[in-house]
């Protein structure tokens, strides 16, 4: 397994313990969110600054350094929101339709045309996650709020893939997150002051699970996964970012005590060989 795949492959353990954290209900979504950034920057800036890392971009590249900011925390926002308004699996299921975007904002908007394999990977791997919430969730999503919340994480998660992608070819990692995060954080700022949430006052347990947030789903996840897509196809770690759910789904079961069923096992099983598709080309092909 090459570095970036492994990086790949870490980043997305880390981020699945999300999930977990938010079904806990111990903050509301929003203030969550905002903590994730928060606690990241607080620990980057200083990092970046003492190693002189933090070097400015020029305008060109600084905007959409902006951009990603505000897309990443969109995300996140609109994500936890949609999980608290209906349930984690419909939430999960609609923004994990992001591989689709990633394709058709690819073939629309840029130069690169994604292949044969990837259509083939998404079509398989969505399969199977429709296999992994049952077939029961999908005919009872109802149009309601929380379901366009869902389309629009998914919608936002695909846009930042896609600019990060771009902007990561020109700054370094640590730079690149540190601007994001930072734009991210200072967003969510003006978005909980403008809802009236409460930044403080939390239990003990919901404190520590906003530094978990920050430091696990958040800094050492996004480096990775920045890692991982500053050297590989947007279109691939997207597909591959599915796997979370089952991720996620085995650690609900360590951590709260649900039970995997028989079809979970099943639709993980399918998800899997459709992002193993993806993967599957000839051996000189240029990137991994």
């Amino acid at each position: 397994m090459t570095k970036p795949r492994l990086a790949l492959f870490i980043g997305i353990l880390c981020i699945s313990i999300f999930p977990v954290i938010v079904r806990m209900n111990l903050t509301s979504g929003l203030i969550s969110a905002f903590y994730r950034m928060a606690i990241v920057t607080a620990i980057l800036l200083p990092y970046s600054v003492y190693t002189k890392k933090l070097q400015l971009p020029d305008l060109k590249n600084l905007l959409p350094v902006i951009a990603c900011g505000i897309l990443f925390a969109s995300d996140i926002a609109v994500w936890n929101v949609s999980i608290q308004h209906s349930s984690a699996t419909q939430a999960t299921l609609l923004t994990n339709l992001s591989p689709i975007w990633v394709g058709v904002f690819s073939f629309l908007f840029l130069s690169y045309r994604p292949r044969k394999s990837f259509w083939l990977g998404t079509l398989i791997a969505l399969l199977g996650m429709i296999v992994f919430v049952g077939v029961e969730t999908i005919l009872d999503l109802k149009l309601d709020f929380a379901f366009f919340l869902g389309i629009l994480s998914g919608v936002l998660y695909a846009v930042y893939i896609l600019v990060s992608k771009t902007v990561l070819q020109k700054l370094p990692v640590v730079t690149f997150i540190t601007y994001s995060m930072l734009f991210s954080t200072v967003f969510l700022f003006f978005i909980n002051v403008f809802f009236h949430e409460s930044f403080s006052g939390f239990s003990d347990a919901a404190w520590l699970s906003l530094v978990v947030q920050g430091i696990v789903c958040q800094l050492i996840a996004w480096l990775l996964i920045s890692y991982a897509t500053q050297n590989m196809r947007a279109t691939r770690v997207s597909l591959s970012l599915l796997s979370q759910a089952i991720f996620a789904t085995i650690l609900a079961a360590v951590f709260l005590h649900e039970k995997i069923s028989g079809i979970q096992m099943v639709g993980s099983v399918i998800i899997l060989a459709g992002i193993a598709t993806t993967f599957y080309e000839k051996q000189n092909a240029p990137l991994q």
